[in-house]
């Protein structure tokens, strides 16, 4: 979900405003052409308009005063090519794609919400470029590249029929189901959340939280009905939903979870789109789940961010194969790390289910806090590892 990014070491900062694009040639090599984005207070400065189909890096430099993003996104200026969050002050990070032909969009978003600006052109020409991994590695990308399209097939269907159970309950006003229905319903969105981010405006419409609205926005989705399922931490005055009300906003958020399940049927994967996927979805973790500000009335935050991981997890089990050819040492420390962030929530487990983030103390918040970052930092590397070596 794009939204206002609060990391461990910026919490509380606002995103940079970012505009502007200089002209340039790009450093190229053999293996991948480098990009450079400049990111300061005021401008979004990216060192060419132009690269050669293939693996383009863009290193990202935050050179302002607060955090920001940096994105990719295909020539309908809608779905996200590929992304990269959570940039702090002084840092840098790296967007690894593979470029095929064809017109895209370079743009920030102050905030993680609307259109962002600073919106340009940006193109891909034809190279020549293969696109197939090396000779004894490309029956391991095709294989899979095809198992997380089907992961993601099956995660969207047992979306949308745990959906429809949940808008059933919550239109006949039978609350005490919906609650009980909405966590573990939730977590099929959440293990495939950056797949339907890549949709334009049906994230949003699906998973946009309150904090995060414009002006004149019309909210609905899964956030809308968890305030008025759990209205005890709403602002005072708060309505509850008239029948009429309800009845919209389940109809909405049915049908256009609905129309994510047509989308995924005809999605393809790429290497690239799966590592970045790990990462996002671990940046996912990084903005909302670990500051407890996704599951704002709820506070289910746990099993998001249980199914994040659970998301990032089978990514990266998809390539791992792939990547101990060819850094073992990655690989050994992923899995340290991973392992160790699910050692932290296997011990907050409650039944089925998980405690309440609000249960959770200062020193349980910040041991989660601590490994988030611990795993971020190689997870990062995975894209570059798998793409460029």
């Amino acid at each position: 979900m794009l939204r206002p990014t609060l990391s461990v070491a910026a919490t509380g900062a606002a995103l940079l405003l970012l505009s502007g694009c200089v002209a340039n040639n790009p450093t190229a090599d053999a293996e991948h052409t480098a990009i450079t984005v400049d990111s300061s207070s005021d401008a979004c400065a990216i060192d060419t308009e132009t690269a050669p189909s293939g693996n383009v890096r863009f290193t990202v430099k935050n050179s302002g005063d607060q955090v920001t993003e940096f994105y990719l996104l295909a020539g309908d200026g809608l779905r996200i090519v590929g992304e990269v969050e959570n940039i702090g002050p002084g840092i840098s990070r790296d967007l690894v794609v593979q470029a095929r032909p064809g017109d895209y969009y370079t743009v920030c978003k102050p905030g993680m919400i609307g259109a962002g600006i600073g919106k340009a052109a940006f193109t891909v020409t034809d190279s020549g470029h293969d696109f197939e991994a090396d000779a004894d590695l490309t029956a391991q990308v095709a294989t899979a590249n095809t198992n997380y399209a089907a992961y993601v097939k099956d995660q969207i269907a047992q979306l949308v029929a745990g959906t429809d159970a949940f808008a059933a309950a919550y239109v006949a006003g039978d609350d005490e189901e919906a609650r009980a229905l909405y966590a573990p319903t939730r977590v099929h969105w959440e293990r495939v959340e950056t797949v339907a981010e890549s949709f334009g405006d049906l994230d949003p419409m699906l998973d946009l939280r309150e904090a995060d609205l414009e002006e004149g926005q019309e909210w609905t989705g899964w956030h809308a009905i968890e305030k008025d399922l759990w209205p005890a931490d709403a602002e005072p005055g708060f309505a509850a939903y008239t029948p009429e009300q309800r009845q919209a906003l389940a109809a909405k958020l049915v049908a256009d979870t609905a129309t994510l399940n047509e989308k995924v049927q005809v999605l393809e994967f790429t290497l690239d789109m799966q590592t970045n996927g790990a990462i996002g979805l671990m940046d996912e973790v990084a903005s909302g789940k670990v500051t407890g500000e996704e599951e704002f009335w709820s506070h289910t935050d746990l099993w998001d961010f249980q199914a994040n991981v659970d998301g990032a997890t089978v990514l990266y089990g998809g390539v791992r194969d792939i990547l101990l050819a060819k850094d073992a040492d990655l690989a050994a420390t992923l899995d340290t790390e991973f392992a160790a962030l699910q050692t932290l929530l296997d011990a907050q487990r409650d039944g089925d289910g998980f405690r309440l983030y609000t249960e959770l103390s200062p020193a349980e918040i910040r041991a989660f806090s601590d490994q988030v970052n611990a795993l971020g930092e190689p997870l990062n590397q995975l894209t570059a590892t798998l793409v460029l070596n």
